[in-house]
């Protein structure tokens, strides 16, 4: 079975439009509202909803990029041991965090960003908003704004690619490789 595109760049933009207006519905108070995008995709999804939020309130909402690699639970699996944090994020004590990612699965990248987040100070809530929930969650985290709910089976990929980091916007489903042979 070949990869099947399931969100085009319209369909993303779109999306990124909608869950903007649902962040101005369920936040009155812009001034108090930080949005961190978790690295690598979560950060330029991030950036797209403060310029739309911005483009509807004409009110510039501070974006911060959150490194989550120091806080994963499967660090001491991982080939690679990362030494720097890249995380930049602007002051969220007090304030409402929009935490910001493209896939939600189990909630382990969630759990490791909200453990992060909380080693840069105390927000008065944090919210999470994805591109995708595909389901199939291991800890009892949400999502506040989901862009589209994709049942997946566990050994299905779900592969999101942003213009800023491959150069073109799209959301693809790669079947297992036991599918792909039937």
């Amino acid at each position: 079975m070949p990869v099947k595109v399931i969100m085009t760049a319209e369909d993303i933009r779109r999306t990124l439009a909608r869950i903007a207006h649902e962040i101005l519905e369920r936040n009155k108070s812009l001034s108090e509202l930080v949005l961190v995008g978790m690295l690598t995709r979560g950060f330029p999804l991030a950036r797209r909803l403060a310029a739309n939020i911005k483009n509807f309130e004409g009110t510039e909402i501070p974006v911060g990029s959150l490194d989550i690699s120091l806080y994963r639970d499967d660090l001491d699996s991982m080939q690679f041991k990362p030494v720097i944090n890249s995380s930049q994020i602007p002051d969220i004590h007090g304030k409402t965090v929009i935490l910001v990612d493209d896939v939600l699965y189990t909630g382990r990248s969630t759990r490791a960003a909200l453990d992060a987040l909380i080693d840069y100070g105390r927000p008065a809530t944090i919210q999470l908003a994805v591109l995708i929930d595909r389901g199939h969650r291991e800890l009892p985290i949400r999502a506040d704004y989901i862009g589209k709910n994709i049942p997946s089976a566990r050994s299905e990929e779900i592969k999101v690619e942003l213009v800023e980091s491959d150069g073109t916007d799209r959301v693809t489903i790669i079947p297992s490789p036991e599918e792909g042979e039937k």
